[in-house]
């Protein structure tokens, strides 16, 4: 290579196979479309990097990579629950409403130290979102306060009632209520033995209809004076705490009572048939009466109903246990059970639980085939009778799951006249309901 000077200009002249280029050549329009193109595909490319970090930005916010769990919006404004105590029906504002997830909790409440504490339980439609590691660590808060008392109910007649008919049900239901204060849970006498009746409620699990249902209840309980309503959530997994708080109610404002009947509103009861039973028996006796579950053994399939896992209960079998249907126990009874309801730890099947009550006094329940907790069966002695036959009901006591309309029918069907059970003269084989030889059943599922 050589180098070549003319004047103050310098020029530069390339020698075959060096690289070197003259400046002062003049380009052809090849070579110039070839730098532009050159220069709009780098842009180009540029662009392109450019375009696709800006859309991997965008797409990392709303698909989640992996396992990174997808981000979410915080509230502005953190939601407040009101803890005042003397006022546990007030609602939410509608500003500060929790967005509800696809699993919604219900919430638990209890006074401990003047502060409201919250746990969470589930709803029996979402039976397998029960969170147990939070029922183990809040399953000793089981003192909740009274909303609503009844403390007169058993002082009405001298010397105590003698049946008191207490019914589990929920805010909600006033028809089956009322379907039940105009049949078969009629107060007064019968067959001239006094009889008494309370509803067993808790809060609703509809947060947003609390001021409407608690001037609803408060009118209910003034027009018919049966209501009792304790402050915690009346869902499935709270009814262990129905059926204590109940039982210490018992114990303290209707402690003269003779006999209790205990049972849910969906049920129908031949109260003559009962009240002839118990006449025979000594209420300063022991006595549980009921259709009695033996060697039920606990459900660990996690999507039913009733799955308890083996860290909550490791005996493979539950003790005996009366069917939740309803069942009968003398004042004696029912003032050991208040005790023992104390001393055993809460187990969220309420009626297993009274078993393990049962259990803790040394008292076997006793099985009366009169309380058909799982319904009707159709006998073979009989197989061509219907099962909603009222022959059928009348020499029964307790039958589980019937509508509010079946039990309006079936108790004027009963008390009707005209009823005639004729019939049973004309089989060959007259099917009664007698108690069977005493073997132990197999094992039953809860109802």
């Amino acid at each position: 290579m050589r180098r070549k000077i003319s004047g103050k200009s310098v020029s530069w002249t390339a020698v075959p196979g060096s690289s070197a280029i003259d400046f002062n050549r003049p380009r052809n329009t090849a070579e110039t479309m070839r730098v532009h193109l050159k220069g709009d595909a780098i842009c180009t490319l540029f662009l392109l990097v450019a375009l696709c970090s800006l859309l991997y930005s965008q797409l990392e916010h709303l698909v989640p990579v992996g396992n990174k769990e997808p981000t979410q919006k915080k509230p502005s404004v953190t939601p407040k629950i009101p803890s005042d105590a003397r006022a546990p029906w007030r609602p939410v504002p509608a500003e500060a409403t929790v967005p509800r997830p696809q699993v919604t909790p219900i919430v638990r409440r209890t006074e401990v130290a003047n502060k409201r504490v919250q746990t969470t339980t589930p709803s029996p439609l979402t039976d397998s979102a029960f969170n147990f590691r939070h029922y183990l660590l809040n399953k000793d808060n089981r003192n909740f306060s009274l909303l609503i008392n009844q403390p007169k109910k058993c002082r009405k007649t001298p010397g105590g009632p003698f049946l008191l008919i207490a019914i589990k049900s929920v805010v909600e239901d006033f028809d089956r209520r009322e379907i039940v204060r105009k049949t078969w849970g009629r107060e007064g006498l019968v067959n001239g033995e006094q009889i008494q009746r309370v509803f067993l409620l808790g809060t609703p699990k509809n947060r947003t209809v609390l001021a409407t249902w608690e001037t609803l209840i408060h009118q209910e309980s003034l027009t018919y004076r049966d209501i009792l309503l304790w402050d915690f959530m009346d869902t499935f997994f709270n009814l262990t705490l129905k059926e204590i708080h109940f039982l210490n109610w018992a114990a303290e404002f209707c402690h003269n009572v003779k006999f209790i009947f205990k049972g849910d509103a969906d049920v129908f009861v031949n109260v003559e048939n009962i009240v002839d039973f118990l006449e025979r028996h000594d209420p300063t006796e022991d006595l549980f009466v009921g259709d009695i579950i033996y060697n039920a053994r606990p459900i660990r399939v996690r999507k039913s109903k009733y799955y308890i896992p083996e860290t909550m209960y490791g005996l493979s079998i539950y003790p005996a246990y009366a069917g939740g249907g309803g069942f009968l126990l003398s004042s004696r009874t029912m003032r050991k059970l208040s005790r023992a309801c104390r001393e055993v730890e809460l187990f969220p099947i309420d009626d297993v639980f009274l078993g393990m009550c049962l259990q803790r006094i040394n008292l076997k329940p006793i099985l009366h085939e009169g309380f058909k907790t799982f319904g009707i069966v159709k006998p073979s002695a009989a197989p061509h009778l219907q099962t909603f036959d009222p022959c059928f009901y009348k020499d029964l006591m307790v039958v589980h799951s019937l509508k509010v309309a079946e039990i309006w029918l079936m108790w004027n069907l009963l008390h009707s006249p005209r009823l005639s059970c004729t019939q049973r003269k004309q089989m060959k084989k007259p099917f009664q309901w007698k108690k069977k030889a005493q073997t132990t059943p197999q094992a039953s599922p809860l109802r």
